[in-house]
Formats: C-alpha cells, structure tokens, sequence
C-alpha cells in the first residue's frame, strides 16, 4: 500500500498510540494523534519492557534510548513474604543471556515515544476527547465539542475504556477478578539491585524492581478480596491502607511498604478480547482489543507488537480491508494465549498453607535441577518477534 496522502487518526497517546504513529509517519503516512488529555503524560510507575517489546523498540531505532533511561534487568527472586527468605532465583544474565528486559518508568516511555512520534512529523492535539467512531470507507470521528474529522483509516489505541472499540464490538461486561492491586514508588535506600523481587504470600504478593537509575524502586502489591475497587490508575489510596493490608510482609518487604508515601489502587477486571479487531476503515490495537491483568508484564508489550504487525499488514496489502483481515489474523491468537495465561499466573504467588510450603520446595528443587527449564517456561512470550515475521 502506497502511505502518500494517506491520513489516519489514531486515537489515544499512550504506549501503543505513539508507537503506531511514529512507524506509519516515517514509512509517509499523514498521521494525526488525538488524546483528551492535556499533555501527553503517564499516570502509573514501572513496567517492564520485555525482549518481545525491545524487539519492537529495535526495529524503531530506540532500543539504545530505551537503555539509557532504564535498569536491565539481571535476575527474577521469587521470595517468602515474612522474612525476605529467597525460593527461587532465575538469572537472566546466565540462561537468557541473549535477551534484554528492561525496568523503565512509564512516563520515560512515553516520553521516549513522543518524541520520536514528533521528530517523525507526527501532529499530536492534545484536549481532543472523542465521542464516537463512524465506520466507512472514510471513517470518522466525533468529538465531544461538536467538532468531527474524517480519515482514510482510524486507529483505536485508547485503552480498556475504549470508545472506538464499540463502533466493531457489541459491549461486552468486565468481571472483576477478586483482586485488587495498589502501585507506588519509593526511594532506593535498600540499594535494591536491578532485579524483579517477588515476595509470595497467602492470597497476595508483593513486586519490586529499581526505576530510572536505580533511585527509585516500582511496587505492585496484588491481593485477593472480595470488595471491589474502581479500574482505573488514577484512583489514589491511603498509604497506611496498603501496610495494614500487607502487614504480614516482614524484611525488605515490610521496608518497602514502610517507605510509602503516595499510593494508586485499582480493582483487576477480565474484559474479553475483542472478536473483531478492524473492519470498515476503524481499527484496534492494545488494551482496546485486548485488556490484559499485569501478571505476565505483557500489555505494554503486546501494544508495541499490535503497532508493529498492523503497520505491517498495511505495508505489504493492496486495500485497507484486506490488511485489517491479514492483522487480526496475525495478531488474535496470540493475544489470546497471553491473556488466559496472565488470568492464570497470580494463584502461583498466592499459595496459602499447607501448599505453599511443598510447593516453595518444588520450585527450589526445580530452579536448582533445572534453572534453563524454569526460565524458558515462557520463550513463547519473550522469544518472539514481530519484526521477523
């Protein structure tokens, strides 16, 4: 497909957005980004950019950047949550040697992403809330103010929230999970090294990784409950919540949560994944299509690979139509797999007694008989690459 005087609107400025507009502006694309946002910024801490994101990252000449402004990560600990006691070390410098995870702050990417987006020409109006997608073979977009504008192709890379998933998908309801997660940032004062600390405990765990240049460390705290909370990140908490809610976290962990000054908490929905991923000049990528619970650190990523292959698919096709069938083709049951698999991953930290017990000696067994087995587990996921296919 030829991108001279080819428009497209793609709604939304975050990590899948920004990606998607850079990679359709530099191949000649006129590519206009509307957020409702006033300035292109991230609420949230960490994530973690895994080989299967770098891959895309690469591909867009950032993967240099993205080191810069980020901790490689060397090493996941699984640990028990009373004393810090370690079960399982997977290092990553010794048996995925070849690969690169990264620790970043989110609004580093997002920078990061914007200012490629720019460089590349890129037009981002910011205060742009949409209202409405209306398919056709010149889509067009409606905004609250009244206004609307038309474009050969309309991205949908908004969120769970999506208003342009609707105009493809009947609405579908969220089911709440049970689970709740709090995400904060503390200083480094533990001098906590550039690996993904894991401490398990019954119905709950606790993450922690360093941010930035080793200043500041992420932490994500999950827990099962029946109450439900409000999805959504920007929901701000009362720190003293969070320790009573973990307070049987002891060590590093309980140090951690002592240091907590400001804290987000937000209820865990499962949202299926869209049937339908483009058609009639509107397409999805993202969480838009496919909301994923944070417990494979995949949503960051799999919106980076869905802005790869749909470019892609665009590229190598004759029509609009025909790319959108080939990038839900390509795209669905991979982002299937990895939602079922992230529903599934929380139990494993959550054993309560007498499990957790045998199961922490299996895993120490395992990681000790086998530890190229217990990395590899998930080579599907982090072994891939959307830029070779």
């Amino acid at each position: 497909m030829d991108f001279k005087d080819f428009r497209i609107t793609v709604i939304g400025a975050g990590i899948g957005g920004l990606a998607v507009a850079q990679l359709l502006r530099v191949r000649g694309a006129q590519v206009t980004v509307l957020e409702q946002a006033e300035e292109i910024s991230e609420v949230g801490a960490g994530l973690q950019v895994t080989p299967n994101g770098v891959a895309v990252l690469r591909a867009m000449g950032l993967a240099d950047d993205l080191a810069w402004c980020s901790q490689r990560a060397r090493a996941v600990v699984l640990r028990h949550h009373r004393a810090g006691r370690e079960v399982l070390r997977l290092d990553l410098d010794q048996y995925a040697h070849d690969l690169r995870y990264y620790f970043v702050h989110r609004a580093d990417l997002i920078n990061l992403l914007a200012d490629a987006a720019r460089r590349a020409g890129v037009q981002v109006r910011l205060l742009q809330r949409v209202s409405g997608v209306e398919p056709g073979s010149r889509p067009v977009v409606h905004l609250a103010n009244g206004a609307s504008c038309a474009a050969d192709l309309v991205i949908g890379a908004d969120g769970v929230h999506s208003r342009v998933r609707g105009a493809l998908n009947p609405v579908a309801a969220a089911k709440f999970t049970g689970q709740v997660a709090w995400r904060a940032t503390v200083p480094n004062t533990s001098a906590l090294p550039a690996e993904a600390q894991v401490f398990m405990g019954p119905g709950q765990h606790l993450v922690a990784y360093p941010l930035k240049d080793g200043s500041l460390v992420n932490l994500v705290a999950a827990q099962e409950r029946k109450l439900w909370a409000e999805e959504s990140w920007s929901h701000s908490d009362q720190p003293e919540n969070l320790r009573q809610a973990f307070a049987s976290f002891g060590g590093l962990a309980g140090e951690l949560l002592g240091a907590v000054r400001e804290v987000k908490l937000w209820g865990l929905f499962r949202h299926p994944v869209a049937p339908h991923w483009g058609g009639d000049g509107v397409a999805l990528l993202g969480d838009a299509a496919h909301p994923t619970l944070p417990f494979m650190a995949q949503g960051a990523n799999m919106a980076l690979e869905d802005a790869y292959a749909l470019v892609e698919c665009l590229e190598r096709a004759a029509d609009v139509p025909t790319a959108l069938s080939a990038y839900q083709a390509r795209r669905r049951a991979r982002a299937v797999r990895v939602v079922e698999t992230a529903n599934k991953n929380a139990w494993k930290y959550h054993l309560r007694a007498p499990l957790s017990w045998p199961a922490h000696q299996i895993l120490r067994a395992a990681g000790n008989l086998a530890p190229q087995k217990m990395v590899s587990q998930f080579d599907w996921i982090y072994r891939h690459d959307e830029t070779a296919l």
